[in-house]
């Protein structure tokens, strides 16, 4: 079995190399500086996207629609100095890091979004909406998010994700259940 492979997108060469660095010894690294390289180098065999929003040429979010919009099963996290906004609701990614980012920070990140490409659609996207509402509950006052109506429809979603969840796992047995959550508490 060959190991996780990791795309790097940073336009920072001494930070690219830094995160290769941190990662070579456990995953399959590849790194480029440009959004255009990016857009051309990703396909299906990236399992992590390490992703700079500001990038030479265009925006990591570009990157990210492209990685969406053509279906790669991929994780992204968003690794930048772009303080998070309520524009992050929207977006297709799975965590929103902001630089500095440490080396134990980076490889929980990874191993993160790795544990979560093995959850069900249903729980992927729970960990992303509730990733999404952490990093705004920690950037946002309680005021600016009560009246934000991207905010509420994320609140309102992960209630009803919640529901979701709550019906299936009355459905699993106590073997299903140990299985499917069993790297969770490690993530």
């Amino acid at each position: 079995m060959s190991d996780p492979s990791v795309l790097v997108v940073e336009d920072e060469p001494d930070i690219a190399a830094l995160y290769a660095g941190f990662l070579d010894d456990r995953y399959d690294v590849a790194a480029t500086e440009t959004a255009a390289d990016a857009i051309d180098r990703i396909d299906a065999t990236f399992d992590v996207v390490l992703l700079d929003r500001r990038l030479p040429d265009g925006s990591g979010d570009d990157v990210l629609d492209h990685i969406r919009d053509a279906g790669y099963d991929c994780r992204v996290a968003m690794v930048t100095a772009v303080e998070p906004d309520f524009d992050i609701v929207d977006m297709g990614f799975d965590l929103y890091l902001t630089k500095p980012v440490s080396r134990s920070k980076l490889l929980a990140a990874i191993e993160t979004l790795l544990t979560r490409s093995e959850y069900d659609d249903l729980i992927q996207e729970a960990a992303a909406l509730a990733s999404k509402r952490a990093v705004l509950n920690s950037q946002k006052p309680a005021a600016q998010r009560e009246g934000n109506e991207a905010y509420n429809e994320l609140v309102e979603r992960l209630e009803d994700i919640d529901t979701d969840i709550d019906d299936l796992s009355e459905s699993l047995s106590s073997d299903d259940y140990r299985a499917m959550f069993r790297d969770l508490g490690e993530a």
